[in-house]
């Protein structure tokens, strides 16, 4: 293939291939040429002018196919338009030769047509400059057309086409011939020529005036003709043409009128009729169609219909949402004529009825719902409003008038219905749409929308009535606020009415289409309403009897009633179940000799109502199964279950009671049985095990009835064939976005669509259509679904003869039958058997051989049926089978008998069926061995070539690829062979017929699937591969079917995955860019899907892709979005369109996508983005409001410029919907997130500056704040309840994140301050009383999180935000009952807890920084300063919350009790409060508790601060009331009793207790969803608790509590890995033992008090151990504690553990530097350690020193690292501290103990020393400093005795003399520090021996110093701290000895000074040592002043240098003033070191 690609074909490499190879070879060149062209110099080209045309023509003769004569075509315009156009004619007239020749045989059919497409080619391209010669071509293409076969018509149209568009203007004189060839074509045999035809006059009409002038009814009339018969493509093309001329000649401003006087203006009413006419009398001319009226027999074919439907749809789409709003009133009451009485020809019959209905409400949803924004479909519901009371008002005229005359018009009543119908349902689907951005058209009384929507409730039409009920739905799911007052309005309606019938089904549509609604709603309806309509619906089934006239109405809406009433879930039903079993107990006959009785009984009219109450129960109870599951307990099945015989005997004996009572109840009997069945299909079969034989036989019958309808396989068999399979069916069955009308045309012509008067009780059942109105099937089509559903569960449930049996009849059936008759009895056996075999496949049987035989039978005869449908349900039964026998004989059987029928069949029928057998065979079995593999291939392959069907060429390659697939890796060896067939096939196979083209494009996809990765390779063949599939995918790209399109981008999809090198990119994403819009659904998501991949892994290419795309604009289908906005811009607006919700998933997910990886980089474009669309919040009050507070001026300007837009061309995102910006507003939190894991600068203003000002290009999200607020703000102030709960979350984010961001420019001050204005304003609306709790719930956690944040310093402006909350808490005070009653009781609940949860974070916050400011203002020196520093008084905040705090803490206890009460366990259910608790009721407590849980931590924390505060002490409360907050008992008695008063020790003890239970329950069992910050409240909580003396006692004095406290601590430690939650853990356990230690203290001092002092020896003793020292594991807090901190230093320390390091130290190892947090940890615990012998008696001490030393000691060892400058580490300094708690603790002292003691500290210290010099002699890196330090610690903290053992004593004097010799002087440095406090020690029996030893080597050290003098800092400090410690001795020393020791210091002090000549020159270490030196002279000289004397004297020497010193000192004081400058030198060059370093 590379030979390909060179400027001319290298045609003696093409010679030498194949015929396919050589195709192949030609298309890469002219594809490789294609490029080349473009990019090639225009000499060159030139240059190779010649042969290139000569070579091309060459190619022309050559036979190419449709891909390649495209190409060739498009090649030789591109070389004339680029090179000389000097032989242009020539080969023009080549191209009109080649057309005019004689030739007709197939072979040279290639030739000419390329002709065809080269001129075509040619005239677009070079357009007017050959518009000289065109008339000959064109009149030689039109001649050649007369006798064209249809690929010759399709092709000449298109070229026509082309050449109109190449010459525009100029093309005038053909203008006429062309319009008459076309109106031909127009009607064609073929689709594709009347799709091209479509195109040609499309484009014909830019030019031609008389298209939508004199000819406009005549295009119109040829259009509606071309309708009929007409597949999708045709109605697609032909609506556009339609649509765009009409709308051409509404908008046409004909050039000079009067000089033409044909042209006539056509107005707007003229056009509509002309559509209308279409619409109700097709494509018959008017004189037909009015001799038709009069026989009353013609009816419109529906595919006319439903392609004028498009055409409206095209024609209002053209002229654009602007014109349509100003229209609107005009477009509307003509779309409800085509309805209304004026055509009474339109609503014939019911079936047609319907089907109209469908076409106006899919007119009205496109152009309403498509093409007008929020503010322009409020005007339309308005109109909407109108009309519908326009309707209603000439139905009550009808009703009014008494006169008998006039009453006969109620043929009036029947024709306007049917508007109203379409009126009400849009006006659903409107406001459904809208959400609650239609709350004001719902307050606007003017509009009276509500009041027009319940007054038709009454309407004498049923389907009116439930079409208002279903308006309602819609009203009620979008406003959830009305949800309730709409209830009760229909509600009262239904019980004041009950004697109207009219009214009773009216009204309880409506209430059971409102009950339906709640499950949209999540917020709910109250609890009681269940109780009412429950109510109510007994009573209409009671009084049902007493009226005649009513009893059928009554019944029907009890059971309707009762049925929606279950959609509430069980938390309603559970109440009321007991009355409904009662109920469907009643409603059946007792026993079968009751109903025989019955059946005696009654008449016709009884019987009627009897089975609609029976169907009723029976809905009602499948209602119940399916939404309260749960309730299902084995007792109430047992009580379903009697009903259910007779339901079953009634269903045997239907037939007779039909043949006695007459035909009228023929439709009651269906509906009973379609009922029956639903419910069984249900049930599980066990439960009507004894009548399984008796159904199986009314299935049977109901299965081969014989009055049964048309077969409509479309509504039976899609469900059973595989989703794929449908693809290869007519395209009807795939998803297009005119799913809704094309339904229709599946169906045969006199079964009608599915609609919502066929079954009233689908009106609740939640749609899976979303928010269009349910549509279930007529009773006659939705049975036999039931029916064959059934048929399969309880096939497999009987015995096998009976199986047999079964299906003998059924066999025999379709034997017996003929004709129509018979495929209809043959579609509903083979779903019957398709529905058995796939439960018996579900349920794991097994079929018996008769059975197999019987289901092989009549599979087979449905796998060669004419319908297409049946078919492809067969093949998937076939395969069924062969899965359920699953043995490899049956299936290599069930292929042969394929194979061999494929072999000898000839017929398409059989050849397709048979295909697609083996497809799905192998779909089911995956291979089933290679031989039969080759076979199966073999086969499919040849039939895919078979020419003469393109049928069976499409259902053979179908059953390729699901082969392929299937295959897998046994597939490759067939891989070539394959992928050069399907080539071919591309290459040679007609556009026509694009469903050839789409089986080829599955066929490649499975085959790109089944290369995969290897696709990567590059050897040659597998290049070779990967070229084919490229190529492939690049014919499957130029291919005009959309379809077709969709396939290749598929393919390329899968290329990308697996070989993403080797798919060019740009060509990819403009190919995806420019389909981003098409009108094919499947398109579009192919493109999404596409999409979605490619931005995973390179957003930021595609995304530039698509602008380069955009700017060079050479494809003008590119979206025009992608220029202003690019490829983000384009998917925003996309998705503001889109209605398929699978699609608009992707579009999220793509955006999504790029945002993570693009937001930060592109960070502008994005905020712009979302700024664009949130713009369209903003009213213009509401942005005004916004302007106001703005602190810049800038930013008004800019905000006026979103207001007043210019409107010369469209917004990309002009007016968007709130969906919408509610994505938008969600990405602006992404973007928020995304920027925070990027550059540390987006969140610091400073830095962000600097960077910006570095490189212009540089952004940061913090020089975006204002947009932030303002976005939050516009969203957070919107109409949309959605879209304010998005906006508010991202203020939430915002005041997060930037709350701490300080303002550079104003010190002290943060950037959000400038904002405080707009926050309140964005605050302000979610509290006012008709906000739904849900929003103000929000607004409660901003509010408090904006308080909390410290953003505002100052009081006053704090209160105003602080005043929302204190609204809301005296709304709230009233407790639950207070609360609107238009929502669910926990609704209220959410609000209560809400506004609870956020005055606890207030107030934690509050406490927080009073508790601060206090330690501040303790640690500063100057309590001035310090009041200055913290401007604002922390202690404000705290008096806001104190005025309010009495009523808070009773709050906040009452919701800890609630939820204390609803986390009980489910065995305490009986002991909880009938009632409910303070803030839920008892009914709601399950979704209160969700409240609860989110909530209660942080509640939890604030009470507990609270109540340390009081030192639970309650200053507010009396006595009297203390209880009622907290103990359970309150809740049940009330407190009035006076004898539950309770004593303050006992209110203290319940709510020690409640919180000290919650969070102890909560902590022990921590769920895995438990956050951090309820954890971490948790804990806070408890700490705060024990802060107070008097928990302390308790927990002190309970030693069970607290083991069971350490014990939970234990699990959380262990369980949760954050430090953060393990520190507060330990913190909370050091507390506890705090409480111990005290209570221990405290009865040590009563015993001693208590005794006097003389009897000390007796007293008991006190502490863990008590006399014998031994600790019980779980009764032992101290053992619990030493658990704990083992825990936590093992997991820091692992080599403390003695099991994980092999017994005692057996091998040293490195000591380990620990994290900061492990540092922390480590510290906590082992300040913990040391205050436990506290706790002990002596004796217990006694038991856990050995441990607690141990412990403590090995950290020490473990993390002796050395540092820098002889610091310790931190964990080191912990474990000093804590050895010195223990070495100073009493008990060392106590008698008890003492001697134990002092021999286990001076092991400890043996092992301190041994740390030195390790067992194994392996040399540690441990910190000497950190050693002596510890040793020291027990020199100076212990008893003399424990250090004064002569064998402990020397080796520690030695360690001491070792460092004092060592190298580092910052060792040595610190062994004088620590030689310095031992010299000092009082007791000489401790100090004496440290002084003898090591005096002398000191003195020593210090005289070498004047040989080697200091050099550094360290080594002058050393000096210093020597000379520190001989004048230490010389204090400590006796006085004989002291004289000797000063003459000793004094030589060394002199040797150190400089006279004035050194000191000048010396260097700053001399000149500080000569200073210190000097100074300690000054002060020994006075102290011992005799022996100062008699030194200087005996040595003249010293006191000559002494005296040189001092006087040298006194000059240099002297010189001093002067030097002032040279210090502020420093200075500043300090300084600009600084700024130099930053």
């Amino acid at each position: 293939m590379e030979l390909a690609h060179s400027l001319l074909l290298n045609e003696e490499a093409s010679s030498q291939l194949g015929e396919v190879q050589k195709a192949e070879f030609i298309f890469e060149w002219l594809r490789y040429l294609e490029k080349l062209l473009l990019a090639t110099s225009r000499n060159d080209v030139r240059e190779n002018q010649k042969t290139l045309v000569e070579q091309l023509l060459s190619l022309l003769n050559s036979s190419p196919g449709p891909p390649t004569r495209k190409l060739l075509a498009q090649n030789l315009a591109t070389l004339y338009s680029i090179g000389d156009t000097f032989s242009v004619y020539e080969t023009i007239d080549k191209c009109n030769d080649l057309i005019r020749s004689k030739d007709d045989s197939p072979s040279y059919l290639p030739t000419k047509l390329a002709a065809v497409v080269c001129l075509g080619s040619l005239y677009k391209k070079l357009g007017r400059i050959l518009a000289n010669g065109f008339t000959d071509t064109v009149g030689n293409i039109l001649k050649a057309m007369k006798s064209a076969e249809s690929q010759g018509r399709y092709e000449i149209m298109l070229s026509l086409q082309s050449i109109l568009t190449g010459l525009g203007v100029a093309a005038a004189p053909c203008h006429r011939d062309v319009y008459k060839a076309a109106r031909s074509c127009l009607t064609d045999r073929s689709m594709a020529v009347r799709c091209a035809a479509a195109k040609c006059l499309l484009e014909l009409q830019n030019e031609a005036v008389f298209m939508w002038s004199t000819e406009l009814d005549s295009v119109a009339t040829l259009c509606f003709k071309s309708f009929e018969g007409s597949n999708y493509d045709v109605r697609i093309s032909v609506s556009k043409l339609l649509g765009t001329v009409l709308a051409k000649a509404v908008i046409a401003k004909h050039p000079g009128a009067a000089s033409r006087q044909s042209a006539r203006r056509v107005s707007l009413e003229e056009v509509l009729e002309l559509l209308g006419t279409g619409f109700l009398r097709g494509s018959s001319g008017f004189l037909r169609a009015s001799g038709d009226l009069l026989k009353g027999s013609s009816s419109v074919s529906r595919d006319v219909r439903v392609g004028v439907t498009q055409a409206y749809v095209v024609f209002v789409s053209t002229l654009g949402g602007a014109w349509l709003e100003k229209n609107f009133s005009v477009f509307l009451s003509h779309i409800l004529s085509l309805l209304s009485q004026l055509n009474p020809k339109a609503t014939q019959t019911q079936t047609d009825a319907v089907c109209c209905r469908r076409c106006v409400s899919f007119i009205l949803r496109a152009t309403i719902g498509g093409l007008l924004g929020e503010k322009a479909q409020i005007a339309a519901a308005k109109d909407l409003c109108q009309a519908i009371w326009k309707l209603k008002k000439v139905m009550d005229a009808v009703l009014s008038d008494g006169n008998l005359e006039t009453r006969l018009s109620s043929t009036d009543v029947a024709a306007s219905q049917h508007s109203l119908i379409c009126a009400l349902q849009e006006l659903g689907n409107l406001i459904h749409s809208l959400g609650t951005t239609a709350a004001p058209l719902l307050q606007d009384s003017s509009t009276g929308l509500l009041d027009s929507v319940v007054s038709v409730s009454v309407h004498p039409s049923v389907s009116v009535r439930l079409a208002a009920a279903w308006c309602l739905h819609c009203i009620a799911v979008a406003l959830p606020s009305h949800l309730t007052p709409l209830l009760d309005r229909c509600l009262e309606r239904l019980s004041i009415l009950q004697s109207s019938p009219e009214a009773v089904t009216g009204f309880s549509f409506a209430v059971a289409a409102l009950l339906g609604a709640v499950t949209h709603c999540p917020l709910g309806i109250p609890h009681g309403k269940g109780k009412i309509i429950m109510a109510l619906a007994e009573d209409l089934l009671c009084s049902a009897a007493q009226n005649s006239r009513l009893s059928l109405q009554r019944t029907q809406a009890g059971w309707l009633l009762i049925a929606a009433l279950m959609t509430l879930g069980t938390a309603v039903v559970s109440h009321h179940l007991a009355r409904v079993l009662l109920l469907w107990k009643c409603v059946f006959p007792a026993s079968p000799q009751d109903l025989q009785t019955e059946k005696s009984r009654g008449d016709s009219f009884t019987w009627q109502v009897t089975l609609e109450g029976r169907a009723g129960a029976l809905c009602a109870v499948k209602s119940f199964i399916s939404h309260c599951g749960d309730l299902l307990t084995e007792e109430v099945i047992q009580r379903l279950l009697p009903p259910l015989p007779c339901a079953v005997d009634l269903l045997t004996q239907l037939s007779s009671i039909l043949k006695t009572y007459g035909s009228s109840l023929k439709t009651p009997s269906v509906v009973y049985r379609q009922r029956l069945y639903e419910l069984l299909i249900l049930l599980p079969p066990e439960t009507y095990k004894g009548n399984l034989y008796a159904i199986l036989r009314e299935l049977s019958a109901e299965l081969t009835a014989p009055e049964t309808q048309a077969a409509a396989s479309a509504c039976l068999l899609p469900a059973l064939c595989h989703p794929s399979d449908l693809l290869i069916l007519s395209p009807v069955l795939q998803e297009t976005d005119h799913r809704f009308i094309e339904e229709q045309l599946l169906l045969g012509s006199g079964v009608a669509c599915g609609s919502l008067e066929y079954d009233p009780y689908s009106i609740y059942e939640e749609d899976a259509g979303g928010d269009s109105v349910p549509k279930p099937l007529p009773p006659a089509l939705s049975v036999i679904s039931s029916a064959s559903r059934l048929f399969g569960i309880v096939c497999a449930n009987v015995d096998e003869a009976q199986r047999v049996l079964t299906l003998e009849q059924l066999l025999n059936s379709i034997k017996h039958t003929k004709g129509a008759r018979q495929q209809t009895v043959q579609l509903h056996v083979l779903s019957a058997i398709s529905n058995l075999l796939k439960y018996v496949a579900g349920s794991k049987r097994s079929l018996g051989p008769e059975v197999r035989r019987l289901v092989l039978t009549l599979v087979l005869g449905a796998l060669e049926s004419p319908n297409p449908l049946l078919r492809c349900a067969a093949s998937e039964a076939w395969a069924r089978l062969a899965h359920v026998v699953d043995d490899a004989a049956f299936t290599a059987g069930l292929a042969q008998v394929s194979f061999d029928k494929l072999k000898s069949a000839r017929d398409v029928v059989s050849r397709t069926g048979h295909s697609l057998a083996l497809g799905s065979l192998h779909r089911y079995l995956g291979s089933t061995g290679p031989q039969h593999l080759s076979a199966c291939i073999g086969v499919l392959c040849t039939l895919s070539q078979d020419s003469t069907s393109p049928d069976v060429q499409t259902w053979a390659l179908h059953s390729l690829s699901l082969t392929i697939d299937s295959a897998g890796a046994l597939y490759h060896m067939h891989v070539e062979s394959t992928l050069s067939l399907i080539i071919m096939l591309l290459l040679n196979v007609p556009p026509t017929h694009a469903e050839v083209h789409q089986s080829l494009g599955r066929c490649l996809n499975a085959l790109i699937t089944t290369l995969g990765p290897e696709l990567q390779g590059n050897s040659p063949s597998v290049s070779s591969l990967r070229t084919s599939c490229l190529l492939g995918c690049a014919v499957m790209q130029d291919n005009p079917g959309c379809l077709v399109q969709a396939q290749a981008i598929s393919c390329l999809q899968q290329l990308h995955m697996f070989a993403p090198r080797h798919v060019n990119l740009s060509s990819l994403v403009s190919c995806l860019c420019v389909n981003l819009c098409s009108p094919y659904l499947l398109l579009r998501r192919a493109v999404l899907a596409c999409l979605r991949q490619l931005v995973q892994r390179e957003a930021a290419e595609v995304s530039e892709h698509a602008v380069m795309l955009a700017r060079d604009a050479r494809d003008p289908a590119a979206d025009p979005n992608l220029r202003e906005v690019g490829l983000e811009g384009a998917l925003l607006a996309l998705l503001d369109r889109e209605t398929d919700e699978s699609l608009c998933q992707d579009i999220r997910e793509t955006l999504h996508h790029m945002l993570t990886s693009m937001a930060v980089e592109k960070l502008s474009l994005w905020l712009k983005l979302c700024k664009d669309v949130l713009a369209a919040s903003a009213d213009f009050t509401a942005v005004t409001c916004v302007d106001a507070m703005q602190e810049e001026e800038g930013d008004r300007g800019d905000d006026a410029s979103v207001l007043t837009r210019s409107d010369d061309k469209p917004q990309p995102l002009s007016n968007p919907r709130w969906t919408t910006r509610v994505f938008a507003a969600d990405c602006v939190c992404r973007i928020i997130n995304q920027c925070e894991s990027a550059n540390s600068a987006h969140f610091d203003i400073a830095l962000a500056q600097e960077m910006k000002k570095r490189d212009s290009r540089n952004d940061f999200l913090v020089l975006h704040l204002a947009d932030l607020i303002r976005m939050a703000f516009m969203a957070a102030t919107d109409h949309s309840d959605h879209l304010r709960l998005s906006g508010l979350d991202t203020l939430l984010v915002v005041i997060r994140r930037f709350a701490d961001i300080a303002e550079p420019e104003f010190p002290g001050h943060v950037i959000l301050e400038q904002y405080q204005a707009n926050v309140g304003a964005a605050l302000r609306p979610a509290f006012t009383s008709e906000t739904p709790p849900d929003v103000t719930a929000k607004a409660c956690q901003v509010c408090s999180a904006w308080i909390a944040s410290g953003v505002v310093r100052d009081l006053n402006d704090l209160r105003r935000v602080h005043q929302l909350l204190v609204s809301s808490l005296t709304k709230i005070q009233a407790g639950k009952e207070a609360l609107s009653h238009l929502y669910n009781e926990s609704a209220s609940t959410m609000e209560i807890l809400a506004v609870l949860k956020a005055w606890a974070e207030v107030y934690i916050v509050a406490v927080q920084r009073h508790k601060n400011h206090r330690q501040t203002l303790k640690t500063a020196v100057n309590p001035e300063d310090s009041v200055r520093s913290t401007s604002p008084a922390p202690g404000g905040l705290l008096d806001l919350v104190c005025t309010d705090l009495g009523t808070l803490s009773r709050l906040w206890l009452a919701a800890l009790q609630d939820f204390a009460l609803l986390t009980l366990p489910a065995e305490f259910a009986s002991q909880l409060p009938v009632e409910g608790g303070a803030f839920y009721t008892a009914e709601t407590s399950e979704k209160a508790k969700l409240h609860y849980h989110s909530s209660w931590a942080l509640i939890l924390h604030a009470a507990a601060l609270w109540l340390t505060s009081t030192g639970f002490a309650d200053p507010d409360e009396g006595a009297a009331n203390l209880s009622r907050p907290v103990t359970p008992t309150s809740m049940c008695q009330g407190s009035s009793s006076g004898a539950t008063v309770k004593s303050p020790e006992d209110v203290y003890m319940d709510r020690f207790h409640l919180i000290l239970g919650i969070s102890v329950e909560f902590l022990c069992s921590l769920r895995a969803d438990a956050t951090m910050e309820s954890i971490t409240a948790c804990l806070l909580a408890l700490q705060a608790l024990l802060d107070t003396p008097w928990p302390r006692s308790r927990i002190g004095s309970d030693q069970g509590l607290g083991i069971e406290l350490l014990n939970v601590l234990h699990r959380v430690i262990l369980t949760r890995e954050s430090p953060v939650i393990q520190l507060a853990s330990l913190e909370v356990v050091r507390q506890i033992i705090c409480a111990a230690q005290e209570h221990v203290k405290e009865k040590r001092r009563s015993a001693e008090v208590d005794d006097g002092a003389s009897e000390k020896e007796t007293l008991p003793e006190f502490g863990e151990g008590k006399d014998t020292g031994g600790l019980v594991p779980g009764k032992s807090l101290v053992f619990a504690t030493l658990e704990l901190c083992v825990c936590i230093l093992v997991r820091q320390l692992p080599e403390l553990n003695p099991k994980l390091t092999g017994g005692p130290r057996v091998k040293a190892s490195q000591p380990q530097t620990l994290s900061e947090e492990g540092s922390g940890l480590v510290a906590a615990a082992l300040v913990i350690l040391a205050e436990l012998p506290a706790v002990c008696s002596p004796e217990g001490s006694i038991s856990i020193l050995p441990t607690v030393l141990y412990l403590v000691i090995g950290v020490l060892r473990e993390t002796a690292v050395k540092l820098p400058g002889g610091q310790l580490s931190s964990p080191v300094t912990a474990s000093l501290q804590a050895l010195k708690g223990i070495l100073t603790s009493p008990m060392a002292r106590a008698e008890k103990s003492h001697k134990a003691w002092t021999s286990l500290l001076q092991s400890a210290l043996a092992t301190v020393l041994d740390c030195w010099s390790p067992v194994d002699g392996a040399h540690q890196e441990l910190d000497e400093v950190s050693l002596l330090t510890a040793v020291t610690v027990f020199i100076l903290s212990t008893s003399p005795e424990v250090t004064t053992l002569p064998c402990l004593q020397k080796r520690c004097v030695e360690k001491f003399k070792a460092a004092l010799e060592s190298q580092d002087p910052v060792v040595q440095m610190k062994t004088y520090q620590l030689l310095h406090s031992i010299f000092q020690y009082p007791n000489p029996a401790i100090s004496y021996p440290y002084i003898y030893s090591l005096a002398s080597s000191i003195v020593e050290k210090l005289q070498e110093i004047d040989k080697r003098k200091p050099e550094d800092a360290t080594e002058l400090q050393l000096c210093q701290e020597g000379i520190k410690l001989l004048e230490t001795l010389v204090t400590v020393a006796e006085d004989q000895h002291r004289a000797q020791l000063v003459a000793c210091l004094l030589p060394v002090l002199i040797s150190f000074l400089l006279d004035e000549n050194a000191l000048g020159s010396a260097s700053s270490v001399m000149r500080s040592l000569h200073d210190f030196a000097l100074q300690n002279l000054m002060q020994i000289g006075p102290r011992y002043s005799s022996v100062f004397k008699s030194v200087m004297a005996s040595s003249p020497a010293l006191k000559a240098r002494l005296e040189a010193a001092v006087k040298g000192n006194q000059e240099s004081v002297r010189v001093k003033p002067p030097s002032k400058h040279a210090k502020n030198l420093g200075r500043s060059s300090s300084i600009r070191l600084k700024t130099n370093f930053l």
